[in-house]
């Protein structure tokens, strides 16, 4: 590749930009969740894992979390099984819960890996069962508060600990934990636990710098399919009322209140990004205008420079 003069200037300017950041969290740890919208596409696919080998680099801690709905619909079709969601989540049955695992702890779970071979990024791939990583029980049947319905989610779980050890002892040795979000109940049953979900308690108790949701849209939007109108930073009661609204719904409910846990237990920043956008992470990182949504405990926390710009 030539690199003209023009072009290597901005390329500097950014990296001189950046510094600041880089210094800051070098050493701190990120989770980084990705739906699986993404995976459906290679190249989205390749920019995600891209950006995330770039924070490897820099010093970043990085546990990358992985969903998988799209893939598990399309193999549960194929084999005939139906699939039913409600609230943004999904009820899983006996046939299902097979799927699950072929899709998360197989095919996802193994391509991630394979690419982040290519880039260098010394990887390996755990799911919640593996060294008890993340505990739960199977969910009882639950009253939607949107309809009223009772609904039995199946071999759905319940996260009642995740024990992080496991993760420690991979980012203490410098390899990249990849995560499927498929865990058991102590008779080793398999459930199947909401990748944000997962993200977000995993996140809290790493005591993680940020967690990083990525998605199909820009980051949260104040009116919903308007991606110009996209909202830079909010809090907690921000977030409420934005669900009160109506503004935030289906896919976007579990994640909001994953964001709410995650900040609760102790993550002092969450963002939510696009997962398509070439500059979706590093842009939202390393500088101060981001690209998505940043979500805090109090918007008045953040310093005046953070508010116009919209990030941090």
């Amino acid at each position: 590749m030539i690199m003209h003069s023009g072009d290597q200037a901005l390329a500097i300017r950014a990296l001189k930009n950046a510094a600041p950041y880089i210094r800051m969290y070098r050493g701190k740890t990120f989770v980084v969740k990705a739906g699986g919208g993404v995976f459906a596409d290679e190249e989205s696919t390749r920019v995600l894992i891209e950006q995330l080998a770039i924070l490897h680099y820099f010093g970043v801690r990085v546990v990358f979390v992985h969903g998988g709905g799209p893939q598990l619909t399309e193999l549960a079709n194929a084999l005939g099984v139906s699939t039913r969601m409600v609230e943004g989540r999904r009820v899983t049955d006996r046939k299902s819960i097979d799927v699950s695992a072929m899709v998360l702890n197989g095919t996802i779970n193994t391509t991630i890996l394979g690419i982040c071979r290519e880039l260098n990024i010394e990887a390996v791939g755990v799911s919640g069962v593996d060294a008890g990583l993340v505990r739960a029980h199977k969910r009882p049947p639950v009253k939607v508060e949107s309809t009223g319905e009772i609904v039995d989610y199946g071999f759905v779980g319940d996260i009642d600990q995740v024990d992080p050890t496991v993760l420690r002892k991979l980012l203490d040795n410098g390899l990249m934990p990849v995560v499927s979000p498929l865990s058991a109940d102590d008779s080793g049953m398999l459930l199947n636990i909401n990748a944000d979900t997962v993200a977000s308690a995993i996140a809290s108790a790493l005591g993680a710098e940020k967690l990083i949701l990525c998605t199909g849209a820009p980051g949260i939007l104040a009116e919903l399919g308007d991606a110009g109108s996209l909202i830079s930073y909010t809090d907690l009661k921000g977030l409420t009322r934005l669900r009160q609204e109506g503004r935030i719904a289906d896919g976007m409910l579990p994640k909001a209140k994953a964001i709410e846990a995650a900040i609760r237990g102790g993550v002092r920043r969450v963002h939510v990004v696009s997962y398509s956008a070439q500059e979706g992470i590093l842009g939202e990182v390393f500088t101060n205008e981001g690209t998505g949504t940043l979500i805090v405990e109090d918007v008045n926390a953040l310093t005046a420079a953070e508010q116009q710009g919209g990030q941090s």
